[in-house]
C-alpha cells in the first residue's frame, strides 16, 4: 500500500544520500484527525524552519549501523538571531543540552539537533566547530571576536536496532545535516536520528505535522516534530482505537525477549509556531506537547526520557539594545494554541509510525512496520476510518 519510493543508498563514508520520497502519511490511511494542517502538515510550514537529515545505514548483524542526526534551523540557515524559547521535561531520563540557558534567558541561539544517546558529545561539538566554520556567532553569547556556545542537542536511545558503542555520528554527518536542511517537505520514519528508533513496539522514527489556527484567533501555524522511540505495543492509540491491542500477533522485536515488553523508550518532541509567545508561555506550550503525546497511548514510564522544546519565530528583533519593542499573544486567546499543539504531536507520532519501514539491524533485532492494511481494518471494525485525507 506504499507508493513508489526513490531511494539511493552511497555506501562511502556509511552515509546514505537519501531523495525526497513519496510516501504515504497518516490521513493517506483514513485516519481522522481534528483540525486544519499547513500546505505540506510538517514543522516546516512555519515560515522560516529548516530541517535536515543525515541518515547512516550500513553493515549487519554485530556490526549493524542504523543510526543519524536530524537539525532544525529555527530560522534557517540565513539567520543567527535567537527566537524565544521553553522547554519541559515530562520524564527526564534522556539528554536535551543548552536547555539551562534557555530557562535562564529566555532564548534559543543555536540548531536544534536529535540523534541517538551516545553520540550527544559528538554532535554538540560538531554543532560548535559548524558555527565556527560558517561564521554563525550566537548574538547573546559573543564577547568581541569571540563567542561561546550551547547547542541544544537531544537524544533517544537505538541500541536494539544500531552498534550505539561503535559511536558512528562523525562531525561530517552533522555538518551534512545542516547544510542541507531546508523548508520542504521532512522525509519522515527510518531517516536521520530516527533511523534506528522504535515506536509503540513498532517500527518508529521521525515523524512531523503541522494546524493551522482559524483566522479570528490569528491564522498562526504550530508545527511539531518528533523522534519517536517510545511506548509499548499494548498501549498505542490511533484516533482512540487501540490499535496497539489489535495488531498484538506480530512479534514487537524479532530476536529479543520479553524485556521489550517493559518501558525503554523515549521521545523528542520540538514544537515551532509564528505566534508571537514569550518565554514563559512557551513553556506552557512545552507542556501541552504531553498531552499530545498521551493521546496515542504513552504513559511516560520510569525509563523514558520525554522531553519537549517550543520555539517562536515571532519578535525577530528580540535582542536590540538596549531596548526592544515586543508583540505578545494575550493569554486570553491563547488556548487554540494549546489545541493546535496537542493536535499536530498527536497526528505527527503516527505519521512517524505510517512512514517507517520494517528494519533489521543489530545482533538481527528485527522491529517491524506498522501495517498499513491492518490499520486501516482495525479503524473500519471501530467505525474511524476516514476517506483519504483524514476527514470523516
Amino acid at each position: 500500500m506504499k507508493r513508489t519510493i526513490i531511494t539511493i543508498f552511497v555506501w562511502l563514508g556509511l552515509s546514505t544520500a537519501v531523495l525526497p520520497q513519496t510516501k504515504l502519511r497518516a490521513r493517506d490511511l483514513g485516519v481522522p484527525f481534528p483540525g486544519a494542517s499547513g500546505k505540506l502538515n510538517s514543522i516546516t510550514d512555519v515560515a522560516g524552519v529548516e530541517v535536515g537529515h543525515t541518515t547512516l545505514v550500513s553493515g549487519e548483524g554485530k556490526t549493524a549501523i542504523r543510526t543519524g542526526v536530524t537539525a532544525i534551523l529555527p530560522r534557517g540557515k540565513i539567520s543567527v538571531q535567537p527566537v524565544f524559547a521553553g522547554w519541559f521535561s515530562l520524564n527526564g531520563n534522556g539528554e536535551m543540552t543548552g536547555t539551562t540557558w534557555i530557562e535562564e534567558s529566555g532564548f534559543l541561539e543555536s540548531p536544534v539537533m536529535i540523534t541517538n544517546t551516545h553520540s550527544v558529545g559528538a554532535v554538540r561539538d560538531a554543532v560548535i566547530a559548524w558555527q565556527v566554520e560558517t561564521n554563525r556567532r550566537p548574538v547573546l553569547n559573543s564577547f568581541g571576536e569571540d563567542f561561546w556556545s550551547l547547542p541544544v542537542v537531544a537524544e533517544t536511545w537505538d541500541g536494539v536496532l544500531n552498534d550505539i558503542n561503535g559511536f558512528h555520528v562523525k562531525p561530517q554527518h552533522v555538518f551534512d545535516a545542516l547544510n542541507k536542511a531546508n523548508s520542504g517537505t521532512v522525509s519522515e520514519g527510518n531517516v536521520g536520528g530516527g533511523t534506528g528508533m522504535i515506536c509503540y513496539g513498532f517500527k518508529g522514527g521521525i515523524g512531523t505535522a503541522s494546524r493551522k489556527v482559524d483566522v479570528k484567533f490569528g491564522g498562526y501555524t504550530v508545527g511539531a516534530l518528533v523522534q519517536c522511540n517510545a511506548g509499548r505495543r499494548d498501549q498505542l492509540r490511533v484516533a482512540g482505537v487501540p490499535v496497539g491491542q489489535e495488531i498484538a500477533d506480530n512479534t514487537p522485536v524479532a530476536g529479543l525477549g520479553s524485556e521489550m515488553r517493559g518501558d525503554v523508550g523515549s521521545i523528542i518532541i520540538v514544537i515551532a509556531t509564528d505566534a508571537p509567545l514569550l518565554p514563559h508561555q512557551l513553556k506552557r506550550l512545552a507542556r501541552r506537547v504531553s498531552m499530545g503525546l498521551a493521546r496515542s497511548g504513552s504513559t511516560s514510564g520510569n525509563g523514558s526520557g520525554d522531553i519537549f522544546l517550543a520555539f517562536s519565530t515571532a519578535n525577530q528583533e528580540a535582542v536590540k539594545q538596549p531596548t526592544t519593542q515586543l508583540t505578545m499573544l494575550s493569554n486570553n486567546v491563547i488556548s487554540p494554541i494549546f489545541d493546535a499543539t496537542v493536535q499536530a504531536v498527536d497526528e505527527a507520532v503516527i505519521n512517524a509510525l505510517v512512514a517507517a519501514d520494517t528494519m533489521t539491524g543489530f545482533n538481527n533485532h528485527k522491529a517491524t512496520a506498522l501495517p498499513h492494511d491492518r490499520l486501516r481494518q482495525t479503524l473500519k471494525k471501530y467505525n474511524r476510518l476516514a476517506e483519504p485525507g483524514g476527514k470523516r
